[in-house]
């Protein structure tokens, strides 16, 4: 099968609406000491979302199908000054992931005194990119984050 896909596509938005988006998401057995990790699965689909701390944290994406790594992102956020109301903002911006860049969040998004705001590069294939959230005007988050399709020999 030749990545990207529409089906690719079309599952890592499920994906990430139903794993951290959704503010809960299904809760894997940790494989490594100290890492949270959020599963999805659908048909030859599966998904999972690794990631270390909560303030400053950094964590992987990958997808697989039929159960080979297709797909996957790295990133890396840091929370400069968390303010009450930010983490369920956050979540509201990721739920609007965009078909077109299945990364992140939409381009922008307002709600209240926050703005989310995301740019990227490239496409699904190879991407990288940087989303800020600003608080009042000031900038209190970034996250940056890189990946693209996997190839093998």
């Amino acid at each position: 099968m030749t990545y990207p896909n529409e089906e690719l596509v079309r599952f890592l938005l499920e994906a990430k609406k139903n794993t951290y988006a959704s503010g809960s998401g299904s809760s894997s057995l940790p494989s490594r000491p100290g890492v949270k990790e959020l599963s999805y699965q659908d048909g030859e689909y599966a998904y999972l979302d690794s990631y270390f701390g909560e303030v400053h944290f950094a964590g992987q994406e990958i997808v697989w199908h039929q159960g080979k790594a297709v797909w996957g992102m790295n990133y890396f956020g840091f929370t400069a000054d968390p303010v009450e109301g930010f983490p369920h903002f956050l979540l509201e911006a990721l739920k609007r992931v965009p078909a077109e860049a299945p990364y992140r969040g939409p381009e922008t998004f307002l709600q209240g005194e926050f703005a989310y705001d995301c740019r990227w590069s490239g496409e699904v294939r190879q991407f990288t990119g940087r989303e800020t959230i600003r608080y009042k005007g000031k900038e209190m988050y970034s996250l940056v984050f890189h990946g693209g399709i996997l190839q093998y020999a």
